[in-house]
């Protein structure tokens, strides 16, 4: 009985304990988030901003090869990569027909001359014997006449021969420049039509010159009124890692297009140093430096503020308070400013928006605050206690999709 009993107690007692763990709360694990830093130092560094842009690299000079007269390809010495001088055969068309045909004119010019040199001969009889008044004026103006056609059927047919002559030097297409054979979608013995023909005639091949390379890059508009024609470019390829080429804004257009749902203008970019691994239709991506500082007092665009057009700064007392300091900004990038004027090296200045345990006071009249926008000109008047945004980056900065800045330490 006593075992029973025991029995049950132990039952009773676990089953207890296991509905009070069930039912216990959970402790909470309480994880320390991360505090971001909320001042930063005044000191020097290099500032460097420069416009981003991918482009598509290409030849300066590239050609569609068409014939300008219609033929049979009788030779064709060329293929794709092969590179040919300038004035070289890239391809000839089959001119039996056209030699036949100059060999007629040949024969009319020769009749023709001909028949010039007696009318000739009639004529100055004619004019012979008219001044010796042995004929009449109509028998002498017949004869003149006769000299005049005999005269014009010899430039017909003068005419005629050097239209043949120009489509015999139509059939040989000689390289415009030294080049490099691109594509070349034909073969030896296929039957072409000429430029003037159907479609604007077939393409025999397409050449480029290959020595002077471009890109042809789409720079968005809020960027493109800091471009310069002759600035520097530096040119990375995209399909081979470690590609640094120089290159110079050769033209920018404009008038705006869209591409890719972007806004932007076309600008050209000549490649001064080209790396023999570069081919056409690769991407490019371009960096134009703007403007830089070197060495400067800068802060962080998180300390800067900006109330109705003033930027300035909270710098910190020695008994841990922050005091307002106007700034005047220099070169920025979308991390740094250069503070050209209102601080000095080694102060510390406030990245968040309520110093000294409270909110900034703003110099307004007693129950009525402005609220103050990163811009400084949106301003709506509200009840309570004003509130100091950051500013934003000063005019010289666009969009972070098309700007690439560059900060480096000073002496790292």
């Amino acid at each position: 009985m006593k075992i029973l009993f025991s029995l049950l107690v132990v039952i009773g007692l676990s089953t207890g304990g296991y509905f009070l763990w069930k039912n216990a709360p959970a402790k909470s694990v309480e994880v320390e988030a991360p505090s971001r830093p909320t001042t930063a130092l005044v000191e020097s560094r290099d500032i460097d901003f420069a416009v981003s842009a991918a482009g598509d690299i290409g030849p300066a000079d590239q050609v569609s090869v068409r014939p300008e007269i219609n033929g049979r390809i009788e030779e064709l010495p060329v293929d794709i990569g092969d590179k040919v001088k300038k004035g070289a055969l890239l391809c000839r068309l089959d001119d039996r027909d056209l030699q036949i045909e100059r060999s007629q004119r040949m024969i009319e010019i020769d009749g023709a001359r001909l028949q010039l040199q007696k009318a000739k001969r009639n004529h100055v009889r004619s004019k012979q014997l008219f001044a010796d008044k042995l004929i009449s004026q109509e028998v002498f103006d017949d004869s003149k006449t006769d000299f005049d056609l005999a005269t014009n059927a010899v430039d017909r047919a003068d005419q005629a021969l050097k239209l043949v002559d120009d489509k015999l030097r139509k059939t040989r297409i000689l390289a415009p420049f030294d080049c490099t054979v691109l594509t070349r979608p034909v073969s030896l013995g296929q039957t072409v039509s000429g430029a003037a023909g159907f479609n604007s005639g077939t393409e025999v091949m397409s050449i480029a010159n290959l020595n002077d390379m471009v890109v042809n890059a789409h720079v968005n508009q809020a960027d493109v009124v800091r471009l310069q024609v002759g600035r520097d470019v530096q040119i990375q390829a995209e399909s081979v890692p470690g590609t640094k080429m120089r290159g110079v804004v050769e033209r920018v257009a404009p008038q705006a297009v869209i591409k890719n749902g972007i806004k932007g203008f076309s600008a050209r970019i000549a490649i001064k140093e080209i790396d023999p691994r570069i081919r056409p239709g690769m991407t490019a991506l371009l960096s134009i430096p703007v403007s830089s500082a070197d060495n400067v007092l800068a802060v962080p665009l998180a300390a800067v503020f900006s109330e109705r057009g003033e930027r300035f700064v909270f710098v910190k007392n020695d008994d841990d308070t922050f005091e307002r300091r106007p700034i005047i900004l220099g070169v920025t990038d979308y991390a740094y400013a250069e503070v050209v004027q209102g601080l000095s090296g080694g102060e510390i200045v406030s990245l968040d928006q309520t110093v000294n345990g409270n909110q900034p006071k703003a110099p307004e009249a007693a129950g009525t605050k402005k609220s103050t926008s990163r811009t400084g000109t949106d301003e709506k008047k509200v009840a309570g206690p004003s509130t100091t945004t950051p500013a934003v980056a000063p005019a010289n900065v666009a969009s972070p999709s098309t700007v690439k800045a560059v900060n480096r330490s000073a002496g790292s």
